[in-house]
């Protein structure tokens, strides 16, 4: 019996990838540096910001990015162009609370500094989840299967009575690997059921 719902964050709960790619390019372009282009920001996406980042801006001073990512995300969020949670993803939350009786959590690899507009009291999604598993708070990071393992060891719950919902092969590959059960979300279009297809050994 599943008696908790994981929820990956970006292109699950709400659709980002469009929306980061453009809040990136603003940062570098503060920097002075060269947008990067689409293609290189979908083949690294899925992967934590100040680590892709190298990729996607190759030779980019990741602390100076972090310095002028923060005020553009704040912009960003202020003026609902990043992280809104449609009305029926929060309706789903309810009926998954309420109607069915299942705990509903969030493991992102996201870090706090990216969060802090959700992580308030009384913002409508943290209002919903028990709680909001993030880079800063967990010893093991997606991929890493072990990136799972404080859910048990907090909730009390087997990895078999949990389902991780994500975007990413590496979101079902995190989940399967750790023993839970793996739901793909693929709304945002990025990705199609035949990328989460079994892989010939």
């Amino acid at each position: 019996m599943i008696k908790a719902v994981i929820l990956d964050l970006d292109d699950t709960t709400f659709m980002t990838e469009a929306a980061c790619f453009n809040l990136e390019n603003d940062v570098l372009s503060a920097m002075g540096r060269m947008p990067m282009s689409r293609e290189v920001h979908l083949q690294t996406w899925g992967r934590p910001l100040f680590d892709a980042i190298r990729d996607r801006s190759p030779g980019v001073d990741v602390e100076e990015f972090r310095r002028a990512y923060e005020p553009l995300i704040n912009h960003y969020v202020a003026n609902g162009m990043l992280d809104v949670v449609p009305p029926e993803t929060l309706a789903a939350i309810d009926e998954m609370r309420s109607g069915l009786n299942k705990a509903v959590l969030a493991l992102t690899s996201r870090e706090e500094s990216e969060l802090r507009h959700i992580l308030v009291a009384d913002h409508p999604l943290r209002l919903r989840l028990e709680e909001i598993y993030h880079k800063d708070n967990m010893q093991y990071h997606k991929p890493d299967p072990r990136a799972f393992e404080h859910i048990e060891r907090n909730h009390g719950w087997r990895p078999d009575e949990c389902v991780y919902v994500g975007d990413s092969t590496s979101d079902a590959e995190a989940a399967k690997g750790a023993g839970l059960h793996f739901v793909a979300s693929l709304e945002s279009g990025l990705r199609t059921k035949d990328d989460f297809a079994p892989r010939p050994s």
